[in-house]
């Protein structure tokens, strides 16, 4: 009977194999997101080893951080935008827990979460969310949380009026975009508590910066770090 489930998993493995996102070929069963080879077409920026890093430096001084990183460097045309258009526009929230899986897995790896006490990721508003069926961050979330243990709180922050995309704003367009967008929905239990704000893409840092704004506005004594899955060019 021991048998039986790998028997199941290979025979399913033939007849519905799982295709890298990168390449369009099968992936083996050990691989996640995308291939071995594809993988290395990912660009680790390796932030959450060193303190000082380009993704904490475009944020500090805006509002008070503990730390920031970003898990990849966003390249147009590159695979991790590729990935990410999979994720926001092709309804692959598949690959987004995937993606926050391996990102989760790299920051515990680095001792980056030591001390979080929870993850919060950047709402929709729900609108969107309606449209596009999920929240991309909210499945990043979740596969840091599979990866790593340290639960979600998805429903900590709420954005209270749809905004425009950010995608073609300059920089004060975006913060102007975002001020005041976001509120705490709960705050008991939360004071004194170290919370991780993750999102996809870290640009300028208008939403983040709005998000923890909301937090360290709403809940006594908490602290704030940083985490997106890409770092774009500012």
């Amino acid at each position: 009977m021991s048998l039986l489930p790998g028997i199941f998993s290979g025979a399913r493995h033939l007849l519905f194999p799982r295709l890298c996102c990168g390449c369009q070929r099968p992936m083996l069963p050990e691989e996640k997101l995308v291939c071995f080879i594809c993988a290395r077409q990912l660009s680790p920026t390796g932030f959450h080893h060193v303190p000082l890093n380009e993704a904490a430096l475009r944020i500090t001084g805006r509002f008070p951080m503990e730390r920031a990183t970003a898990f990849c460097y966003f390249a147009h045309g590159g695979l991790i935008q590729h990935l990410l258009h999979q994720i926001k526009y092709r309804r692959r929230a598949d690959l987004a827990f995937e993606l926050g899986a391996a990102m989760g897995t790299a920051l515990a790896e680095a001792g980056f979460l030591k001390g979080i006490d929870a993850l919060v990721p950047v709402p929709l508003h729900f609108r969107k969310e309606w449209k596009r069926g999920y929240n991309q961050s909210e499945r990043i979330a979740a596969g840091v949380e599979k990866a790593t243990g340290v639960p979600v709180m998805a429903h900590l922050l709420q954005r209270t009026r749809h905004t425009e995309s950010q995608t073609t704003k300059t920089a004060a367009e975006r913060a102007l975009n975002v001020k005041d967008a976001f509120r705490v929905r709960r705050q008991a239990g939360f004071s004194g508590k170290h919370l991780l704000l993750l999102d996809d893409v870290l640009t300028t840092g208008a939403t983040l910066e709005a998000c923890a704004t909301a937090i360290l506005r709403d809940i006594p004594h908490s602290r704030v770090s940083i985490a997106t899955a890409a770092l774009a060019s500012g």
